[in-house]
């Protein structure tokens, strides 16, 4: 297969805000350029695109995983779901040892095992780390127990039933997981290589956080009784974000194998999976502390290349960074990614292999909107790019 691989770029400002909090509480931050500047972490933003598949219905729940360490009481709930004369205690062993048996490793925690000593129901194992499954393989692993309910242990130490138990876990890979990868540190073997890189989310201009005081009344208190009922201090900050993702679009289609659903072209569940990763991406929003700071925005700009040699940050466009002096910093930002791309593109020989899509909002954009295909809105950017990422998929090697 041809290697293809989708760039996403996008200009968003956000207000008073703090989207992605450190270990003490402030917003995360990062040197570049030899300057401070606000940071929003790829896994906050990774994150925030995997709810917005599930939030704003973009994939069918079916083409979805489910990231938790309690992946043996998900399958014994569709064993008893499968078999409702399976349940209690009787149902969590037999998920537990088919869960093993894929080569997920579980325990009972130690907290729940002391608290299961002094009179509370024995806790059902779980997994030492968070461990990504697709709803089919939780269903397959499901269905694997029901079949050795009778004496599972002689069941799974037949060689065919434990490598049905492997195929369970390593076949079937939802869309997100197809796209953000699984790592499973006990078994190698099961891993999957995420098709998706994130980049940290950086102000394109430098950023010092501040620190807003505030105090709340008790709305009990008397007229006598003065004073704050509490008192404290939260950080912010305020930037415009560089935001940056590389799709590979071969890797995925080699993740989701034969597709999700039966009958339907090689192609169609990687474009499905492609349009919602860049909706999902470009829409989405990590909501840290969004109740204080009600932080809702769009990017003013977003940018889409698809590419045959290899992805390409454009970051270094803010190594030198913006400096605002007309008020603002979308503006020059444009500008600046505006003489940026053409200028690496003729140095790196890689416009002509290249589909270029545009998508932004009000004129201080307006520099962008000769560098590609603009749309309308971001549906037809969607469309635009699955068909696309499809007929390149079509042709032949």
């Amino acid at each position: 297969m041809n290697r293809i691989f989708l760039d996403v770029h996008a200009l968003q400002t956000v207000p008073p805000s703090n989207l992605n909090r450190d270990d003490t509480g402030a917003p995360k931050s990062a040197v570049y350029g030899g300057v401070p500047r606000a940071r929003v972490s790829s896994q906050a933003w990774k994150r925030a695109t995997r709810n917005y598949f599930k939030d704003e219905h973009l994939l069918d729940p079916s083409e979805l995983g489910v990231r938790t360490k309690k992946i043996v009481e998900a399958v014994a709930a569709r064993v008893t779901a499968l078999d409702p004369s399976l349940t209690g205690e009787h149902a969590l062993r037999i998920a537990d040892e088919t869960v093993k048996a894929a080569g997920l490793k579980t325990e009972v925690p130690k907290r729940k095992a002391s608290a299961a000593k002094d009179g509370e129901s024995e806790p059902a194992p779980q997994s030492k780390y968070l461990v990504f499954l697709s709803t089919r393989q939780l269903d397959g692993l499901a269905r694997l127990a029901v079949d050795g309910a009778a004496d599972i242990t002689a069941f799974l130490k037949d060689k065919d039933n434990k490598g049905r138990a492997k195929q369970m876990a390593d076949t079937h890979h939802s869309v997100d997981i197809a796209l953000f990868g699984r790592m499973v540190a006990d078994d190698a073997d099961i891993n999957v290589d995420a098709a998706v890189q994130v980049a940290h989310a950086i102000s394109v201009h430098r950023v010092e956080n501040e620190s807003d005081y505030y105090t709340a009344v008790d709305d009990e208190n008397t007229d006598a009784e003065t004073g704050a009922g509490m008192i404290g201090t939260v950080d912010f900050n305020s930037a415009t974000l560089y935001r940056y993702a590389a799709l590979g679009v071969h890797q995925l289609a080699a993740n989701l194998g034969h597709g999700l659903r039966e009958g339907e072209p090689r192609t169609e569940p990687v474009r499905r999976a492609v349009e919602a990763f860049v909706h999902g991406f470009i829409a989405s929003l990590p909501t840290g502390k969004i109740n204080t700071f009600g932080h809702h925005t769009l990017p003013d700009a977003v940018i889409v290349k698809l590419r045959t040699t290899r992805p390409v940050s454009l970051v270094a466009a803010f190594e030198e960074p913006v400096r605002g002096e007309e008020g603002g910093y979308v503006r020059e930002a444009s500008e600046r990614l505006a003489e940026y791309i053409p200028d690496i593109e003729r140095a790196y020989g890689d416009g002509d292999s290249t589909l270029t899509w545009v998508l932004r909002v009000g004129p201080n954009t307006h520099k962008l909107a000769g560098i590609g295909t603009e749309a309308d809105n971001l549906s037809a950017l969607v469309t635009a790019v699955g068909q696309a990422v499809a007929e390149r998929l079509e042709k032949p090697a």
